[in-house]
């Protein structure tokens, strides 16, 4: 099964669903969202450190971080 259709039959599964059920179902989804962000942010920063530890990542000022994202 494709990926639209798959995405397609929770909707159509989700519309079966009483509004209340829809809310709680949508109050669900946002907290799981926000889990994920907050895991996927959690993994940048230890990724972030390790490079920095590695020396990948010397430390800079403001400064020069803007002047090397100007064109």
């Amino acid at each position: 099964m494709s990926q639209n259709t798959t995405f397609r039959s929770v909707l159509d599964e989700a519309e079966q669903l009483t509004l209340d059920e829809q809310e709680t179902l949508l109050k669900i989804l946002r907290h799981r969202l926000a889990e994920h962000r907050r895991q996927q942010i959690a993994k940048d920063v230890l990724a972030g450190r390790e490079e920095f530890l590695q020396g990948k990542c010397p430390p800079t000022t403001a400064v020069e971080l803007m002047a090397e994202l100007r064109p």
